[in-house]
This record gives C-alpha cells, structure tokens and sequence, in this order.
C-alpha cells in the first residue's frame, strides 16, 4: 500500500484483525482503513464496532488512535456512528484523548457540518478552551479556529477578558505549533482598553525569544496589532518597540528561505514602524553568498530605513553594488541611489555624483537606470542639478531600452531652452519614430511641442512632422489623441498652449511604492502567513470563502493621539470614497452672470455637472476650423491645422424623440421609495420673472433626485427656449438633462416637468449649506432666483451601517462634533418613528430601552460619502423627543436636523 500498489481487495481479511491487542498491528490496520474506507464505503461499516469498543478501551492510546482515525475516514455512512465515542472521548480523563479529539471535531465539521452543530459539538469544544491541560486548550482553538474560517460570519470563539487569561496561561506550557493556534487566536481579539492590551503584550512578549520562527513571527504579529491601541507618550510603548527588534534581526541569521519570508514581513513591518529598526541599517547589508532574492528584499528595506543619520553607510554599499555581476541587482541599486537622493534630501547632492560616477564606467544597464532615476530627481529638485545635463547628452546613443530613452527625451524636451543642439537630439529620434515602443512616441511627441513653445521659429518643421506622424501615420489612439489636443492647442490658441505645455509640474513625492495604508493595516494581522508573503490579502490568492475574512487593525484609543487626519474618510465608507472636500464661498452672483446659457441643444441629456446649453466646441476653437481654415500660428508662419480626415461626426446631432420621453416624467409616477416630499413651493414670482412663475419641489424616488417644477406663463406672450442652470453648490447638485419643454408656454398655461438632477456638479460650500442658486432662460430673459432643497433627498439608499462598524464610528468621531437636539409635539411610537425615518433612508441600526426610554440608534449617508451618525431618544407618551448627532462634517448636523422634523411632522 504505501508503495503505490492497490490492496483493496485484501479489505475484509485486514479488518478481521483489528481486534488485535499488538499495538503496532492495531496502528497498521488504523493506516490501511484511512486509505481504502473511501473506495470501500459498505465494508467499512464493519469496522464501526472495534471503533466504538477502541473507545472504551483502558490504554489512552488506544482511545486516541481510534478517535484520530474516526476523523479521518470521511465517509458520509460511517459519521452519524462516531458521535457517541467522539463525545465520550471529549470529556476522556486523559489529556492526551482530548486533545485528538479536539481536532477530530474540526475534521467531522468539514466532513458535515450540521451533525456536529447539531450534537452540541462546537458547544464541547468552546468548554475545552479552559481545560487545565495546555494542550488540550491549544488544540480546541486550533479546531474553532479552523471551523470558524469555513464560517466567517459566526463568532465561534468569541473571545472575552477571561478565556484570553486562559489562553495567555497555556500558552506557557504549549508545543511550538500550540503556541502559534494561541497566538493567531489572540491575534483576532479586540481588547476593550489600552491597559487590557498592554497587559496581553507583557505577556505574549516572551515568545519573541523563542527559537521556533513562526512563534517568533506570530508574537510579532499579536504585538504589532496591540500596539495600536497604546498611547505613544507610554514608557512601555518606546520600551515593546525596542524588545521587537532583536528577535527579527535573529531571523537573518537562518537559512536563505527563512530569511526571504521574515524580510518579506520586515519590509511590511518597516512601512508600518519605521522606528523599530531604524538603528538596525547594518542587518540589512548584502551578504556576497545571499541569493538574488534575498538580495533584492534587503535592498527594498535599506532604502526605507534611509534617513539622514544613516545615508552616508547606505550610500557607500549601494556604489559597491552597483559594481557587482548581477544585472538584476545592479539595476536595483542603481535604482536605490535614486529613491535615496529623492527620499532624503541633503544627501541628493552625493547622490547625484554618485550616479555620475556611475555613468562614467559606461557600462550600459548602468548608464540606462541612472538616466532614468536622474529624471526623478530633477523632477523632486527643479532648477538644482541641471548642470549634469552635458553628460547625459553624451550617452545618448548608447540608449536602447524604453524607459530610458523616454526619460532621456523627457530631459532635452524640459530643459530645451538650456540645451543649444536639443532640436538635433530630438531630431535623431524621430528617424525610427515607428520602430519606437508607445511611451518613447508619446514623451517625444510632448518634447517636441515643449521644444517649438520654447524655440518657434527654429523647429517649425520638426513640430509639423511630429504632429503628421502622431495623427496621420500612427494607429495607436493615446498617441493620435494627444497629437490632435497639441494640434488644436497650437493651431488656436499658443498662449493657452503654453499655459498647459509648460506648465509647473508638482514635485514627485519620496514613497510611490508603499503598500496602500488599509491593504497595509490588513497585511500586518497576517503576518507570519502567505499573505505577508506575497503582500497581498488572503482572498486575492485563496479560492473559496476561507480566504474572505478581512482583518483590520483596531481603532486606537481616545488615550492615544488619533492616527487619523480629518480629512479621511469615515470609518464607515468603502476606501475611496472620500467625502467631497467643499470649497469655500466665492462671488457667487459673478459666477451665475457668466453662466454659458446659449439656444438649447437637440440631443441627448448629458451626465455632466453643468448641462450643455449651447453647441460648444469642445475642442476650443468652433469645429469649422477644423476642416481646413487655417488660424494664426506662432510667429509668421501659418500653422495648419490637422487633417479633415480625422475628424470626429459633429457633435450633438438630433435623436429621435423617444430618448427627450425619457426625461419627461410628466405622466404622475408617485414617489416608489416613500420618501416625503414637500408640497410645491413659489420660488419665482410673476412679478420679479416678466410674467413666469416657477414653483417647485424637490423628490427623491430609488436612488434618483428630481426637482419638479411648475411653469406659469402670467404674461401676454408665447413663451419658448428654456433652459436652466446651477451654479456650484455644496452637494455638487446639477441639472442631469436639459430642461424640455416641449411646446410653446401660451398665456395663462401651466405646465409640470420633472427635471433629473446628479450630484456630479462643482462643489462650493453654500451658506446656508442646502442654498441652491438657480438660473433659468427663456425667449423674453435670463432669471435669477435662490430655493433650500431638503437635505433628505440627498440621504443614499446605501446607508445602513454595519453595528460593530457603528460603535467603532460613534467612538471615533470627537465628543465635540456632537450636536443635541429637540424635535417637539411629535405623538409617535418609537415602531412608528423607524419606519417613517427608514422611507426616508434614515436606517435603525439598533434599538434598546433604558430606564423607560426607547433608544433608537441610526446611520444616514450623503450623497458626497459623509456619514451622520444618531440617537434618538423617546420616552413613551412624551412627544418632546431628544436627537443626538455625530458626523465628521458637524456643519451638516443643523441640516440634518432640520430633515428629521420635517419627515416626522408631516
């Protein structure tokens, strides 16, 4: 059998013999029964009897091998047989029986899961947890941890201030592998304080002396995640930082394998913690004997343990590995001198002559990389280290790979004007402009254009070859697109030209390759696991649901300084979507005078933040010059614009009525979503408007906001061509189509539209914040008029936060951006008050009494992502109700307020 040969058909004689006493013998016949029970599902009933009577059998290792095989033999006739020994040997009085039996549990529960709810099983092993045997703890947190990953929604282990003193004690007297289930285990745990968390870091920080590397890692792993709740003013804190160091420098000293994985979680933990190893640079030297792999982590965590203290060391190994055989490595180092001069900046000016001093050996990879970085660091240092430009232009025609070519031409293209041959350079390069890969086309079709903005009249020619090559001969679209936006550009409007070609470009910033700071704070609670290897979480590499459950580091206390600026998100948005920053107030009546409001266009409604209300070339300078009109160039020279053929259709052609139907949501559709809407309201009167009255209301129906107007025509004419417009606003609202009136307004006639809004439009904080100034034109004048919409149509249908993600919110926001409120004579139950708030996306998350009071607990979201979080209170019979509200932007909470009243009043 274990040489590969089948023996099945032996299966009956084998399991004659299991009611042998030879231990050995019985181990045998256990072995045979785990491989053939599967392909033998009838026959290996027979063995259920010895199973049970093994059970019962006085050696405790006969108890244990029965249960372990038990567990082992996944056949789905034999499990219901197994229940009754696999209990009895849970509560066995030997340790060693328990603790089999432990993980025979976990093994039953993937084979059927609901037998083993069903028999109490989850139940026996959640008791084990504080069995006076460690072992026995160790196995049944191993088993529930095992089972509660195939489950990710059930809090199987539940953990409290009691069972983690349990895990804490056996975690002393654990095996290695123990101490790893312990610690993943605790490592999932939120304490409920920072003493709590201190107190479980005293305790686990002994591990880290441990000579096993995964006990070491898991350690780090529970300390790392702890950390975040302590306070940084703590001795303690500075005292765990510096225990950290040791046991992950001793990590190097293993074998190469070991040491790729711990400087894969270095590297993670370095990004997190910098300050751990800050002191540590030495570790991270490059051995001659290390494997290419090793090398290149050790190289990634030099340079973000780079600081001003160490560079001078840093800087002298990264020259001597810039000399070494290695291309790959040497590349990398070459590299790293870069992020360095980029990452730290009094040492850029070494830096910079280091690079030099490299390029001078002429050896080629090395010249290539360097000319790639020194494009960086012109770019992070403007204006400093031009000066090197010479010997850079000397190695031109040694370039062959993409990147640095494209960064060469980057070079002469930004700094033409100090270059006296740059047209020649430029020119060299176009010969083979198609042989060339994308990036180099594209960066020498912008050199080129920043080249003739700087010198017209002498690179005329070359800018119109580069520009009929781009449009005319390339197939690739970036490139002709780019090449028709310098083309329009130039052949319109040179100053606007050279506003957007020249323009300052923003400093690059030291760390482009850090790890996303939430993927990161996920990436630290694996450590010690693939994923800290591969830098990615679980569920981007493990296939069914086991790998689904995110982690996250816990919220720090209010004790310890927030790591949180204002500006980000709130705990209870999707990472990017950030609440919409809204910029201050400016000349308000300026911006609605120069509102574009031209005839209305015969197309489709467009998305955008501000309706199109005339033809408007977008391409700047009216689509006829396009065909061949040639405007003014630069200089004398007449400029031509781009060829007829590469025109687009024009734009805004008519469409067929029934899209216009779309939009005319005049046939009385009642509101689906319940929300309240206000009755209409004048906001335009006859007399201010030359005889139009406007009227008008604000809905909200599934998810879409509409503004339904009244039209009134009190004058003696026709009125025709309507058109509307926003001006910027603090929620960004916009008319998402056009205004349609379909017919001519007689004298006297009224008539109902339903105008679709978006909240794509420009952002400007508003006072009040829910203002919406609007202008309207028709056929007689352009009108002006103000309204307040009611911010409940802004409430998103998605904003039911999650419990546990609404206590960490409500913790998180400062005391002082809460706002109490009174909302009076309000009669309604607290069942009543939900479900009128719920119709209007006002979502009870929980609800609880309190001394008499119905507390209700509610979460809200804008439609910018903020979040309002709020408590309800209600003493029954009392129509005076008590509103508490917390939100990261408290200027929203009035409004809020405000929404609540109105809802439940009417």
């Amino acid at each position: 059998m274990t040489v590969g040969k089948d023996v099945s058909a032996l299966f009956p004689d084998v399991v004659n013999c299991m009611q042998t006493d030879n231990l050995e013998l019985k181990k045998l016949v256990y072995l045979y029964l785990m491989n053939y029970a599967k392909s033998q599902p009838d026959m290996a009933i027979m063995a259920v009897n010895t199973f049970v009577k093994d059970c019962e059998d006085p050696n405790p290792l006969i108890r244990a091998l029965a249960v372990r095989t038990m567990g082992c033999i996944r056949v789905d006739k034999i499990t219901e047989y197994l229940c009754e020994p696999l209990r009895k040997c849970l509560k066995d009085e030997d340790p060693y029986v328990r603790k089999t039996a432990a993980v025979c549990v976990a093994k039953l529960h993937d084979i059927n899961a609901q037998l083993v709810e069903d028999q109490g099983f989850l139940d026996t092993l959640k008791d084990l947890i504080s069995d006076s045997n460690p072992m026995v703890v160790a196995n049944a947190v191993a088993a529930l941890s095992e089972i509660a990953e195939s489950h990710p929604g059930s809090a199987l282990l539940g953990l409290n201030p009691q069972s983690v003193n349990k895990l804490l004690t056996a975690l002393n007297e654990c095996t290695e592998w123990g101490q790893i289930f312990i610690l993943d285990c605790l490592a999932s745990y939120t304490p409920k304080d920072d003493r709590e968390a201190q107190s479980i870091c005293e305790r686990v920080t002994p591990r880290l002396s441990h000579a096993n590397s995964a006990v070491v890692l898991s350690a780090v792993k529970v300390l790392m995640k702890f950390t975040e709740m302590l306070s940084k003013d703590l001795d303690y804190y500075g005292t765990l930082l510096k225990k950290l160091a040791p046991p992950l420098v001793t990590l190097l000293s293993a074998e190469p394998e070991l040491q790729y994985v711990a400087l894969r979680n270095i590297n993670l933990i370095v990004q997190k913690r910098p300050e751990i190893l800050k002191h540590e640079m030495k570790v991270f030297f490059v051995k001659y004997n290390d494997p290419i792999y090793v090398k290149l982590e050790k190289l990634d965590i030099m340079i973000r343990l780079a600081s001003q203290a160490n560079i001078a060391q840093v800087l002298a190994e990264l020259k001597e590995y810039a000399t070494e055989v290695d291309v790959d490595f040497v590349r990398k180092a070459v590299r790293a001198i870069g992020r360095c001069a980029i990452k730290v900046e009094q040492s850029a000016e070494r830096c910079v002559s280091t690079l030099l001093d490299l390029i001078q050996t002429k050896v080629n990879y090395v010249v290539q990389e360097a000319i790639v970085v020194i494009k960086d660091i012109f770019r992070k240092y403007p204006n400093k280290y031009e000066s090197v430009i010479a010997t850079l232009c000397e190695n031109l025609d040694s370039l062959d790979e993409p990147e640095a070519r494209a960064a060469m031409i980057w070079i002469v293209g930004e700094y033409a004007e100090r270059i006296d041959n740059a047209d020649e350079l430029l020119e060299s390069f176009l010969e083979g402009f198609h042989d060339e890969s994308t990036q180099v086309q594209l960066q020498l079709l912008t050199a080129i254009v920043k080249l003739f903005l700087k010198k017209p009249t002498e690179t005329q020619e070359l800018v119109q070859q580069v520009l009929s090559l781009a449009t005319q001969d390339s197939d690739n679209p970036d490139l002709r697109d780019r090449g028709y936006i310098y083309w329009r550009l130039l052949s319109t409007d040179p100053v606007a030209a050279k506003e957007v070609v020249l323009a300052e470009k923003p400093l690059i910033s030291e760390e482009t390759d850090l790890i996303e700071p939430t993927l990161l704070d996920e990436l630290i609670c694996h450590i010690g696991t693939l994923a800290s290897v591969y830098h990615k979480p679980p569920s981007a590499f493990v296939e069914g649901g086991r790998g689904a459950v995110h982690k996250s580091l816990p919220p720090r206390t209010a004790s310890s300084e927030s790591t949180e600026s204002p500006e980000t998100a709130p705990a209870g948005a999707p990472p990017g979507e950030q609440p919409d920053v809204i910029p201050a107030q400016g000349d308000l009546l300026g911006d609605l005078l120069n509102l574009d409001l031209g005839p209305p266009v015969s197309g489709p409604p467009l998305a955008t933040s501000s309706v199109q209300m005339g033809a408007v070339d977008l391409l700047g300078g009216g689509l006829d010059s396009l065909m061949g009109d040639e405007p003014e160039g630069i200089g004398d020279n007449n400029f031509g614009a781009p060829p007829a053929a590469a025109v687009p259709a024009r734009l805004g052609a008519p469409i067929s009525s029934g899209l216009s139907d779309l939009f005319d949501l005049t046939s009385g559709v009642g509101t689906l979503s319940g929300s309240y809407v206000a009755p209409k309201a004048v906001w335009l009167p006859a007399m201010k408007a030359k005889g139009l009255e406007i009227s008008g209301t604000f809905t909200r129906q599934v998810g879409s906001i509409s503004m339904d107007l009244q039209l009134t025509n009190k004058a003696l004419q026709a009125m025709t061509d309507f058109a509307i417009q926003f001006n910027r606003n603090s929620f960004g609202l916009a008319p998402a189509a056009p205004l349609q009136v379909h017919a001519p307004l007689s004298p006297n006639q009224t008539v109902e539209i339903s105008l679709p809004l978006n909240t794509v439009g420009s952002v400007m904080k508003m006072e009040p914040l829910n203002n919406l100034q609007v202008a309207v034109k028709n056929n007689i004048d352009v009108f002006y008029f103000s309204t307040l919409y009611p911010l409940h149509v802004l409430f998103v249908e998605d904003g039911k936060m999650d419990r546990q993600m609404f206590l960490a919110t409500w913790k998180d926001i400062p005391n002082e951006n809460e706002a109490q409120f009174q909302i009076r004579d309000c009669p309604l139950s607290a069942e009543a008050v939900s479900s009128k708030l719920q119709n209007s996306n006002i979502f009870t998350i929980a609800k609880r009494t309190v001394e008499g009071q119905d507390m209700l607990y509610q979460s809200l979201k804008l439609t910018n992502s903020i979040w309002v979080l709020a408590e309800l209170r209600i003493q029954p019979g009392n129509p005076s109700f008590t509103l508490s509200l917390k939100c990261r932007a408290p200027e929203v909470s009035q409004h809020v307020y405000q929404a609540y009243e109105i809802i439940l009043k009417n």
